[in-house]
């Protein structure tokens, strides 16, 4: 295990923003990560009585839910943990470890091609197996809470590495892109691996968290599917669908610095609907458990966003909720750009968006 000083990130976040950090280390096992954090430089994180610097720490690992404004005064630790496994099943139930730095496709693949029903739905998401319960991911219907058993992590602070802390689902508090580790453990812990609750049988496939146990295709979804005759017998055949959805939408990054939707959809009350109706006949919602769900796309659109470049930045021509870096862009211009359109969207439609994405 090597720690690098000034080292660039460019490489490693999905925008493309050229940013360095003061440390890096990369973390490949957990006795790496027990190491790092015995290191003089690096614990009693907080200035405790034993001499710590407080040095700021960040965890990364696809780099494509990060927006860096500037450089970072701190340690940036990639998680490389790797591993998938079943360490368990039943009749109807299959459980999946992944370790941390598995690519979050990675382990989509393994269940579709094993047949396991839960996490088609989440095709080719961008990053990490650790970072999927931070954000709580979600596509077309369903999020990883739907499927998430527990999470395994390390807390980082001086004397407790050496133990591990399991974090059951309802200990998560997983939210709409949210979790406890976005906000009140923010960096506080490491997440080396994550446990999921497959199912061997069909249940609940391309469907919405529902009510009833009734079965709703996300509309998107439904449409393609319909569209294109396909006929449901694997979870091979909705992750493909997927597959080929995203793609015709979001642009790849490795081309287009992006790191996916850039803001969080808006959840107002009806009787707030009711009144946007009347200026806004065809607005698009869905009501989700009596709360009501505005596409944040919707609304950027309609402000006159989408295709519009400013400079180095600009807004996708083929979704609205993707900011992109033609070239050369700071994070500060991201930044102001979405501050820009967020100022538009409240000033228009008295919504204020949310980015998803962390800002450095």
């Amino acid at each position: 295990m090597e720690i690098l000083k000034n080292y660039n990130l460019s490489k490693l976040n999905t925008f493309g923003v050229n940013v360095e950090a003061k440390f890096f280390v990369e973390v490949k096992t957990e006795k790496d990560l027990k190491e790092l954090f015995k290191m003089e430089e690096f614990s009693a994180r907080g200035g405790s009585a034993s001499g710590g610097k407080n040095i700021p720490i960040m965890f990364l690992g696809g780099g494509s839910n990060v927006l860096f404004t500037k450089d970072f005064d701190g340690i940036v630790v990639l998680n490389k943990l790797k591993g998938m496994e079943v360490i368990g099943e039943d009749s109807e139930n299959v459980y999946i470890r992944s370790m941390g730095g598995e690519y979050w496709n990675d382990l989509v693949m393994l269940a579709v091609n094993s047949g396991y029903w839960g996490i088609e739905n989440l095709a080719f998401i961008p990053g990490t197996v650790g970072a999927a319960p931070i954000q709580n991911i979600g596509a077309y219907g369903l999020e990883l809470k739907d499927v998430l058993f527990n999470v395994e992590t390390f807390e980082i602070e001086t004397g407790k590495m050496n133990k591990k802390k399991i974090f059951s689902k309802e200990e998560c508090e997983l939210g709409y892109r949210d979790s406890i580790f976005k906000n009140k453990f923010k960096n506080k812990y490491f997440i080396s691996a994550v446990t999921l609750k497959l199912s061997k049988k069909p249940a609940r496939h391309a469907t919405h968290p529902d009510a009833g146990g009734e079965k709703k295709i996300y509309p998107a979804l439904k449409d393609y599917l319909e569209k294109n005759k396909i006929e449901i017998k694997s979870p091979k055949d909705i992750s493909d669908a997927v597959k080929l959805i995203r793609q015709s939408k979001l642009p790849d990054p490795k081309i287009i610095g992006n790191v996916g939707s850039f803001f969080k959809n808006v959840f107002i009350e009806r009787e707030q609907l009711q009144a946007l109706q009347i200026n806004y006949p065809e607005i698009p919602y869905f009501d989700n458990n009596g709360m009501i769900k505005i596409p944040a796309a919707w609304l950027v659109e309609q402000c006159g966003w989408k295709g519009k470049k400013v400079g180095n930045v600009g807004i996708h021509e083929k979704q609205a909720l993707i900011l992109v870096n033609y070239g050369g862009a700071t994070g500060a211009e991201i930044f102001e750009l979405a501050n820009k359109i967020i100022e538009s969207v409240k000033e228009k439609f008295g919504m204020e968006l949310v980015p998803e994405v962390n800002l450095i």
